[in-house]
């Protein structure tokens, strides 16, 4: 069965699945997949505060090796559609480029990973001595709360064991194949809040302003580095995300002061010891605080090794130059992932994800499926 790559995307594209709505995605792949000979599983999820979310398990083969694909079919909201030079969801091919949402955040690499199977399969006439899976996510975009994580637990309840992982994100950034992702930092958010005592600012003895015990503590936590990098990753960074004091008069010392600030920390750190430096940090103003921490991550990374020399070859092979092996960027269900098995990423150039007039160029969609087949060939091959 060979597949048009282009009209896939377009048609998958056309499925107005902003998160957390399956929008027809899902059953478009899932007939897909079953022409293909996949045994696919739906696998729907909910948890009381969040929506309910569909998510695809799909398998063809019934024996070890499994090398999986991992990706999400939901998409960002729009925005300002008036904005759009075209329909975001109409999957208009404009002179090269194909434009609409999710094009390149990650229709157009669910799209071309399907196409390298069907070609793949084509060309060596049947099942490979192995297995090859999907595991598609209506959860990514969001909470992340109803998709890979529970999908996960499934997979490990139901004897599904992966062997390794590619993950499709867009990962490549000035052209299309200079990154692999081998890693990702971690997340960490903190909610600080100061209290003092309201007061007349012509009194200040008589007050005690929370906002500049704030500032001390904020200061102390931007003054230092967390660290100056590891091998694979670049320095840790807290960024100060908002001060919020909501004092309208000019007259008034506060009562409270509050800020949110975001830690992306590499693999010197777990969420925990991050919290540790954060902490000792705020202690050092000798002032009561309150700080809520959440972390959505912790930082990883898959050495370098068989899983990222199989892709980095596959780039090559198809584009002649390998791939810088990174793990810059934000977070991805790979943080996940990796909890079952070795994962990669690679994808599409990332450069209008989540903006107006999303768009991948055709001779890229076409570029990555190549790319796509070859790891396949390789993975079983090898």
């Amino acid at each position: 069965m060979s597949l048009d790559v282009i009209e896939f995307c377009r048609d998958l594209v056309r499925c107005p699945s902003v998160t957390p709505d399956e929008g027809g995605a899902l059953d478009l792949l899932q007939r897909t997949l079953e022409g293909l000979g996949f045994n696919c599983q739906r696998l729907p999820f909910e948890e009381p505060g969040y929506p309910p979310v569909d998510n695809l398990y799909a398998r063809l083969g019934t024996k070890a090796p499994v090398f999986c694909y991992a990706g999400h079919t939901d998409v960002v909201p729009v925005g300002d559609r008036a904005a759009w030079s075209v329909d975001p969801f109409a999957a208009e091919v404009v002179g090269e480029n194909l434009i609409g949402r999710g094009t390149v955040d990650m229709k157009g690499s669910i799209a071309a990973f399907v196409a390298a199977t069907a070609d793949y399969l084509d060309r060596q006439g049947g099942v490979p001595k192995g297995s090859i899976a999907f595991l598609i996510t209506g959860d990514e975009e969001a909470e992340a709360v109803n998709g890979t994580v529970k999908m996960l637990s499934w997979l490990a309840e139901h004897g599904e064991q992966l062997d390794h992982c590619l993950v499709g994100e867009p990962t490549s950034d000035q052209k299309l194949g200079d990154m692999v992702k081998i890693g990702r930092r971690g997340s960490l958010n903190g909610k600080l809040v100061v209290r003092g005592i309201q007061g007349h600012t012509a009194y200040p003895q008589l007050a005690d302003n929370p906002a500049h015990h704030l500032v001390a503590m904020l200061a102390n936590l931007t003054t230092d580095a967390l660290d100056d990098g590891s091998a694979h990753f670049p320095p840790s960074s807290l960024q100060v995300t908002t001060i919020d004091i909501g004092n309208p008069a000019t007259n008034v010392i506060p009562a409270v002061a509050r800020a949110g600030f975001n830690v992306r920390f590499n693999d010197l750190y777990s969420g925990i010891t991050v919290e540790q430096w954060i902490r000792e940090r705020l202690n050092r103003v000798g002032r009561p605080y309150e700080l809520e921490i959440s972390v959505s991550g912790e930082s990883f990374l898959t050495p370098p090794g068989s899983l990222s020399t199989l892709v980095s070859n596959a780039v090559q092979a198809e584009l002649g130059a390998a791939p810088e092996l990174g793990t810059t960027g934000g977070t991805s269900d790979a943080r996940f992932i990796k909890d079952a098995c070795p994962v990669v990423e690679f994808g599409l150039r990332n450069a209008t994800a989540h903006k107006v007039d999303e768009q991948v160029p055709l001779a890229e969609l076409q570029a990555l499926t190549n790319i796509y087949r070859r790891i396949l060939e390789g993975y079983f091959t090898s």
